[in-house]
């Protein structure tokens, strides 16, 4: 049985980063891949009254083929059921690798609520769209089977990305991700991102939105897409990035570096081409 004690007993809010929303996606309970201790490191020092769980938290294709499931797995799951016991709003949109929580849409548990998509809407009054936006990612929609086999491919670059981190810790070398740097470019090589960043765009327009905010395709992403802000969240398996936004009213994508616990804040379509 998994030890369920809280693994922040005792601990303050004290010293956290504050923000007024959080935007989380794709952080893949239950795979060897997910840094769920990054990601406890990440809430323990951000904190904000809205989260947005932007889909594919809990990853039940990778469950289905063999139960992975450490402490620090539990430990998510329980910090995160904790922020909303302190009175924080937790809002759960469903992915496509945790699609069993189709059927719970438009429902709450616990003070969770489960959503296939919302509106948030920003210190400046703007909407901005949420949803995870699978069902915008054409090799999914259109060639599951495709999908399935790229997803067997991405565990594998995981996998060589996990040796890879050691092997660079050792040598002192900095935080890369190999897996987000190949779906980097094989997704570019096949015009997959473009294709979706407008497809996204068109559907916050649709809805009369100003902003769109997603992740499926674990690139963080923040730019200007004609009259539409497109925001991707990035991931916690290869790149551990998340968004926020301030009291201002100002998205950020940060990026957490696992080794060193160092936060990146980037505002700027440059800095994260450059990063990528």
């Amino acid at each position: 049985m998994l030890d369920v004690r809280r693994e922040d007993e005792g601990q303050s809010d004290a010293g956290a980063q504050r923000y007024r929303a959080h935007f989380i996606s794709d952080i893949r309970v239950g795979t060897k891949a997910c840094q769920a201790q990054a990601f406890l490191d990440f809430l323990k020092t951000h904190k904000a009254p809205r989260i947005y769980l932007v889909g594919d938290i809990v990853d039940f294709w990778r469950i289905r083929r063999g139960v992975y499931w450490p402490q620090t797995h539990n430990d998510v799951l329980q910090k995160l059921l904790r922020e909303v016991r302190k009175g924080t709003e937790l809002i759960y949109i469903r992915g496509n690798h945790d699609e069993a929580m189709r059927e719970y849409c438009g429902s709450q548990f616990g003070g969770v609520a489960i959503e296939r998509q919302t509106v948030h809407t920003g210190a400046d009054g703007q909407c901005y769209l949420i949803m995870h936006g699978n069902e915008f990612d054409f090799l999914v929609r259109y060639s599951k089977w495709l999908a399935f086999l790229g997803d067997w491919g991405y565990v594998a670059a995981l996998w060589f990305n996990t040796h890879l981190r050691t092997a660079g810790r050792c040598f002192g070398k900095p935080y890369w991700s190999l897996s987000a740097y190949l779906k980097y470019k094989v997704k570019r090589a096949g015009n997959f991102i473009g294709e979706f960043e407008h497809a996204l765009a068109q559907e916050a327009r649709r809805t009369g939105a100003q902003c769109v905010i997603c992740g499926d395709i674990h690139l963080a992403a923040m730019r200007q897409i004609e009259d539409v802000v497109y925001i991707d969240t990035g991931d916690w398996v290869g790149s551990c990035t998340a968004v926020v936004e301030t009291e201002e009213g100002d998205f950020q994508i940060i990026r957490w570096n696992p080794h060193t616990g160092v936060r990146k804040p980037e505002t700027s379509s440059e800095e994260l081409e450059a990063a990528a």
